[in-house]
């Protein structure tokens, strides 16, 4: 400010600028370098034919010294023309940070942003104090109140600097303590295990739960107002949060005030507005009744349901207004739920982004939403799930715009993440039963783009060689039936594995169909044509040698399998919600050199319990038998148990009837459930790749289905880790024999590489 006084004496008494007003015939503009003189003109209060005289002189330059573009300015006159003069103040080059771990670079610099402070700005020395503020405060945010900040500049040519941030971020201060005042209606306990900010328990040595963030703490307030507007106590509120740091900054004590208020409770609750659907159909879907306490979230659960149900008949953007009328006195409320539907709307247009390689026509025959269509809610979502569902999808958004100057039109765009739907792969993986496996082979997802696929694959092991060719059409016909065909060949020697030992020579070719049934529903069906040869050795249970005695060692049949699939997961991979169950029935054809069936059913139930953790429930249940001329189902097309996908904590294919070697030969029924709690890896920020997981299994092969007895059942309890890995996916789990008998083939902790699972 004294700068700019001086500037102002100067201009009003040094010569040569004169006292007497006069008219400008021109404005010139000196030192200006990256500044453009249009933007000058555009603040200065003056333009060429104006009068100026030393009245608004002070005006003109306390505006242009304002704009925080120029370090000095003088101003001075020639004849009838106005001379400026300026000095810039320098540009930022770039802000360069270093030390910073727990805060991402792009986060402080958005913050500085925030502030008026990034690259290509003016720069002002006064920047540097609101910079170090800004930085420690961001840190403040996040616990770290012993956070270091230094600031310094670099003069570079052509009026530019560059700013060095350097900063110790220090331990983070630990919370202590929390402690709620005020609370009657709930304990402390209570209200505690709900928050997320406090004190881990002693086994939880590796949770940030006694980690202070600002950000984590207003979710842990929400939380609080949430379990009271829940119970009835309508005017709760948090009168205030109080976070008190110790002297040597590593210890934090956080205290929350409470004011409860009284409980109310719903006297009466009614529908009124216009009603496009049955009220009757709607007043269905609220989820509250007189009688009950008041519970905010269970209110606007009823109002996103009607609001759902609306959307189905095209009012996409139907309003369900909450009118209260509040009975302090009897601490009672009547509530009305009022129904704007507003305009029936239909979809106009289907917009893909995202899809560099799909075809959009992949994209557009998993719709369930149609161009020129009422507008529907359930549709759109099927919609997203089937596409989603897409192996070669990650992600899908669905978004609804209004079509501008039409009130009764939207447009969809559906916005497409994709993943790599072609790969070719050259590994290796590794199993507890198997060893060391090799595998290279091509798979297109989505031969370009068309949604076809096509893949070709051969790997190895000491127990198992093979190789697989196979393509599939999934929209063979326009209605969705798919066709497939496939061609595989493998070699197995069991010698190393817990069952009894063989070698097999199978080959096979079949060609497939599948055909929708509904949304949910359909019938595959596949013919296989398969030949298998089996050697025998001195190691080889007498079993198998009487079988290969009696229907001999080289043997094909025709196998017609068919399968019943009921599909409601909302993804294939990790789901969370809906179920999987498919009936399969696996036939030879009578006239095939062997004649024997396999029925079997597999469940799978997946309930989300807490975000993204689930529990899931899975059941195997298999029987099979001969018939015809055929006495017995081949040992090598019988049922085995035990490893993954069974009951771990016993080794793979240990279970069951042992034949005269003491191994496993398989059975006809098999009978396999478990339980499993799947939740992200902690202290992980990008976890979709990897979970883990509790888990109980159960199960046991018989030798018949009239030789099952309950206590012959195995049972296991354990945990596990899943992580696709770019070579396949990791399956490790340790799990302990709950029931278990002597003689059975103990291993606890399993794990493969590149398998399935």
């Amino acid at each position: 400010m004294r700068r700019l006084f001086f500037i102002i004496l100067i201009f009003l008494f040094a010569s040569p600028v004169k006292a007497e007003p006069f008219v400008l015939d021109d404005i010139q503009l000196e030192g200006l370098e990256r500044i453009q003189a249009g933007t000058v003109f555009t603040y200065l209060p003056l333009k060429v034919g104006d009068t100026f005289d030393t009245d608004n002189a002070s005006d003109v330059i306390h505006t242009l010294y304002k704009t925080g573009f120029f370090q000095t300015i003088s101003v001075s006159r020639q004849g009838n023309i106005l001379i400026l003069k300026f000095t810039e103040r320098p540009a930022i080059a770039s802000i360069n940070i270093e030390g910073n771990k727990d805060i991402k670079t792009e986060q402080l610099e958005e913050a500085l942003k925030a502030v008026g402070i990034s690259k290509g700005r003016v720069f002002n020395r006064s920047v540097l104090e609101r910079m170090e503020i800004e930085l420690r405060q961001q840190y403040y945010s996040q616990g770290k109140y012993n956070v270091s900040v230094d600031v310094s500049t670099t003069e570079l040519p052509r009026n530019r600097v560059d700013i060095d941030i350097v900063i110790s971020e220090g331990a983070a201060a630990k919370i202590q303590h929390v402690t709620v005042v005020g609370n009657t209606v709930f304990t402390d306990k209570e209200i505690l295990k709900e928050l997320e900010s406090g004190i881990p328990p002693w086994w939880a040595f590796l949770s940030d739960r006694d980690k202070y963030s600002k950000q984590k703490l207003a979710g842990d307030l929400e939380k609080i107002r949430t379990m009271y507007m829940d119970s009835g106590y309508i005017n709760f509120n948090v009168r205030s949060t109080q976070v008190t740091i110790s002297p040597d900054k590593k210890d934090l004590f956080i205290t929350i005030n409470l004011e409860e208020g009284d409980q109310y409770s719903l006297e009466d609750i009614r529908l009124e507005g216009e009603f496009i659907v049955d009220k009757s159909e709607l007043e269905e879907l609220i989820q509250v009744k007189p009688g009950d306490v008041f519970s905010l979230s269970r209110v606007t659960q009823s109002s996103e349901a009607i609001g759902n149900k609306l959307g189905d008949y095209g009012y996409a953007f139907a309003n369900i207004n909450s009118i209260p009328d509040v009975n302090d006195k009897d601490k009672t409320i009547k509530l009305t739920l009022f129904v704007d539907p507003g305009k029936r709307v239909n979809v106009r247009r289907i917009d893909f982004s995202g899809n560099y390689t799909t075809n959009e026509e992949v994209l557009r025959r998993e719709m369930r939403q149609m161009e020129a269509a009422w507008y529907a809610t359930s549709r759109i979502d099927r919609s997203k799930i089937r596409i989603q569902r897409l192996p070669y999808i990650t992600q899908v958004n669905v978004n609804t715009k209004r079509v501008p100057g039409a009130d009764d039109q939207v447009d969809l765009n559906v916005d497409i993440d994709e993943r790599l739907s072609g790969n070719f792969t050259v590994g290796a993986g590794f199993s507890q039963s198997e060893g060391l496996s090799l595998n290279a082979g091509i798979t297109q997802e989505s031969f370009m783009g068309t949604g076809k696929r096509l893949s070709a694959n051969a790997s190895g092991s000491k127990v198992n060689q093979n190789i697989n060719i196979a393509y599939t059409n999934p929209y063979y016909t326009i209605d969705g039936v798919s066709r497939s065909f496939t061609a595989a060949y493998q070699s197995t020697d069991t010698s190393d594995l817990a069952v009894s030992s063989f070698l097999a020579d199978r080959k096979s070719l079949g060609m497939g169909f599948g055909v929708p049934l509904t949304e949910y529903d359909s019938f595959r069906s596949t013919l296989t044509l398969e030949n298998t040869k089996i050697t025998t050795s001195d190691a080889s249970a007498d079993e198998i040698k009487d079988f290969v005695i009696r229907e001999g060692d080289n043997n094909t049949v025709l196998n017609w399998t068919s399968s019943y699939i009921h599909d409601t997961r909302n993804r294939t991979v990790f789901p969370d919600s809906g179920n999987s169950q498919t009936i399969t029935f696996d036939p030879t054809v009578p006239g095939s050199e062997l004649t024997y069936y396999r029925l079997s059913y597999s469940g799978k139930f997946y309930f989300q319990v807490y975000e993204k953790t689930t529990l899931a429930l899975k059941t195997t249940l298999g029987v099979a038998d001969a018939y015809g001329n055929t006495t017995e189902v081949p040992f090598y097309e019988k049922y085995y148990a035990g490893g993954f996908n069974s009951v771990r904590g016993f080794e793979d294919n240990s279970l069951g009837p042992r034949g005269s070697t003491g191994t496993a030969i398989g059975g006809d029924l098999k009978t396999v459930a478990s339980a499993e709690l799947v939740f992200p890896m902690p202290l992980i920020d990008d976890s979709d790749n990897i979970r883990l997981s509790v888990f109980y299994d159960v199960g046991n092969v018989y030798a018949t289905p009239k030789d099952f007895e309950a206590d012959e059942l195995r049972s296991s309890l354990g945990v596990a880790f899943i992580w696709l890995s770019p070579v396949g996916p990791l399956n490790l789990s340790y799990a302990r024999p709950i029931r278990s008998e002597g003689g059975d083939s103990i291993q606890q902790f399993q794990f493969n590489i590149g398998t399935g699972f």
